[in-house]
Parts: C-alpha cells; structure tokens; sequence
C-alpha cells in the first residue's frame, strides 16, 4: 500500500514540477527569484530531514505518512491559487512534506520489512514504482500546457495533485499496517545518532554531498537553458524527462539484484560519474539529437542508487532507523542548499557556466569515492 501513495504522489506533483520555475517567471520571478525558489527547496530538503525521522520513529510510520501528505496537500493547494510567484515559496514549506518529511518514513518502511541481503532491491522498486509517473506525466503536463497555456495548464494538474494526495492519505489510513520496532528504552539524543553513524557512512556522505552539488548548481536551470537557450519547446522538454525516467526504470531492478550479491562499490562510484557528466552533456549537445543522449545520461545517474540507500539502511540502528536517516539528509542538505543561489549567480553570467562549474564539482566527489571509498560498503 506504501506503493501506491508513492505512485499517487508522484504521478501528481511530476505533472506539473519540471514547469514550476517557467511558472515562476510567468508569475513575475525574474533569475534571481527562481534561484530563491531552488534555494529554498534545498534548504527544506534539508532541515526537514531529520524532524521526519524523529516523527517516523515517535509517531509510527503510518500517522507520519498521513500527516505529512496532509501537509503537502495544503502546499499544492497554495501553488494552485497564487497570485504572484512569492507565493509558491510560501506553499514550498508545506509542500517539501510530501518528499523531504517523508523520506526518512519510506526508508524505514523498507528497513523495517526486508533483510539485509534484499534492500537494494527493496529500494529498486520503490524507486520504479515511483519514477514511472515521470515517463508519463511529464508529457501529459506538456500537453495542458500547449493547450491550455502555461498558468492554466499548471493549475489543472495541481488541481489533480491535490485529490490524488488525498487518496493516497485513504489508501495509508485503510491498508497500511505498522512494522516497526518499538522504540528504544533510552531515546538517542541528535548528537549521539551522530557519534554512533558508522565511518564507511561518512565516507559516502562525504562523497554524496559534492556529487549533489553538481546536481543543485544548475538543476533549476535546466529547463530554462533547454527552452531559452536551445528553444526547444516545453513539451519536448516533457519527452526529455521521460527519456530520462526511462533510462533510469530500465536499470534499477538489474543492477539492483547485482548490488545485493556482491560489491556495491562501482555501482554507487557509476552514479556520481554520471552526475558530473550530465551537465556537460547539456551543453556540449545543441538542440538535436544529441540532447536525448544528454537526458539518458541524467537517467543513468540513478545507476547506484538502491545500492546507496540500502547502505544507508544497513548501518542504521534499527529503533532510531528514521533519526538516522534523517541526519544523513539533513547534513547533506545543508551542504547543498545554496547549490541554486550559485547557480543563479553563474547563469547570470554566463548560461553555460553553472553547468561548467557543477561538472568540475561532480568529478571531485567521484574521485573522492573512488579513492577514499570502500572497497565494499556493505560486506567490509
């Protein structure tokens, strides 16, 4: 049942979220402004991390579910009725609920309810099932939007996002039935979840921060090159995102299983080499053929992520699982949040340059891991 929130979820928010920072500027929000969006996703990524871990672990997961897509739902309602684009960064409080809030809840759910040797590919197939809306809604959002125009077509799939989150909130209260362990007898203080976070974890943060800067510095940006810069329209832009969906979809499961028998070692090295190829891609493709070839590689940086998240997972004190989680993100989002400010500085200057620079970023974070990371991250 926690499957089919996720595809409600995602299937909602995918039909409208590649357009947000296009809706951004037709809402009044000039470079700057879109950057304070990103910067302000960013942030909440990161800070409500670790209070979702700590709701997952007190609450249970199934009231936490609930209570954070309430909250996201109220979120979409703003995006839905905003007059002026400060609006959509009051609504991106309540929204962040539906990812950053939840995903510690989502990695306990699988931690509680699989061994060791099955995570990743527990984590492969929730990252399916989540990421086939994305093959299908894009488009689809694309669609609205040449037919209806940019505004409207955006409100009428957030008007959609809104009843499926609602659903998804029916479906968790009636099906979903709590596995998690009861709580510790002492609970961990934030600094102890810390001091206990095993080293080989630190590692791969350390590692996993630098790849997701290469990812924040132009990630706002990316459909504004594309559709100002390449012009290409906004509903091939839609088909892009699927080509990359696509490509991702495609590996998860293989590599998944392969990840759970031996080394995850070069799948996860495998996703931060595509991270710092992406943006190069971008801007070495033009506006042929060779954009898709971009869009593939972006999909292919989703290579070692059931690998990563298991790892995660594995380390993790199964009572405080949640907290765990939580302050994995939080540290890497507060490394990452101001990604999308330097980003709007760069592309002030020069298109190009956030995407030179995120490349540059990227290649140090896989080199970092290639020399620095375990030489098996599960089994060592």
């Amino acid at each position: 049942m926690l499957l089919v929130a996720i595809l409600m979820l995602s299937f909602g928010e995918e039909l409208w979220a590649r357009f947000l920072p296009k809706y951004l500027e037709v809402l009044g929000a000039g470079a700057w402004g879109v950057a304070a969006y990103g910067t302000l996703k960013e942030l909440l990524d990161a800070v409500y991390q670790y209070p979702g871990g700590w709701l997952t672990d007190r609450l249970g997961r199934r009231s936490a579910l609930v209570v954070f897509t309430l909250l996201a739902a109220g979120g979409y309602a703003l995006y839905l009725i905003a007059p002026d684009w400060r609006w959509i960064l009051a609504g991106t409080f309540l929204v962040a609920g539906a990812s950053s809030l939840t995903l510690p809840t989502i990695f306990a759910v699988i931690g509680d309810s699989l061994p060791q040797t099955r995570r990743a590919m527990g984590f492969g197939v929730q990252s399916l099932w989540k990421r086939v809306p994305i093959i299908v809604a894009p488009p689809l959002g694309g669609a609205l939007i040449a037919g209806l125009g940019l505004a409207a077509g955006m409100r009428v799939g957030l008007a959609v996002t809104i009843l499926l989150a609602l659903l998804a909130v029916v479906v968790v209260r009636r099906h979903y039935r709590e596995t998690a362990p009861a709580p510790e007898a002492v609970p961990l203080r934030f600094r102890d979840v810390w001091r206990t976070m095993d080293r080989r974890l630190r590692r791969l943060l350390l590692s996993d921060c630098l790849a997701r800067l290469a990812e924040g510095i132009p990630s706002v940006f990316v459909v504004l090159y594309v559709v100002n810069v390449l012009r290409a329209d906004l509903l091939r832009f839609g088909w892009l995102t699927s080509v990359q969906m696509a490509a991702a979809i495609l590996l998860y499961i293989p590599v998944a299983r392969l990840a759970d028998r031996g080394n995850r070692k070069p799948f996860v090295l495998a996703t931060f080499v595509f991270f710092a190829l992406f943006p190069l891609a971008v801007i070495s493709a033009g506006a042929g053929m060779w954009l898709v070839g971009a869009f593939v590689i972006a999909g292919l940086r989703e290579i070692g992520e059931p690998a990563r998240k298991a790892l995660i997972v594995d380390l993790a004190a199964p009572q405080a699982r949640g907290r765990a989680v939580g302050m994995y993100y939080l540290i890497r989002g507060l490394v990452v949040f101001p990604a999308s400010i330097l980003g709007g500085y760069l592309y002030v200057i020069n298109p190009k340059t956030p995407f030179i620079v995120a490349s540059l970023v990227g290649a140090a974070g896989a080199a970092l891991y290639a020399f620095w990371g375990p030489a098996d991250t599960v089994r060592a």
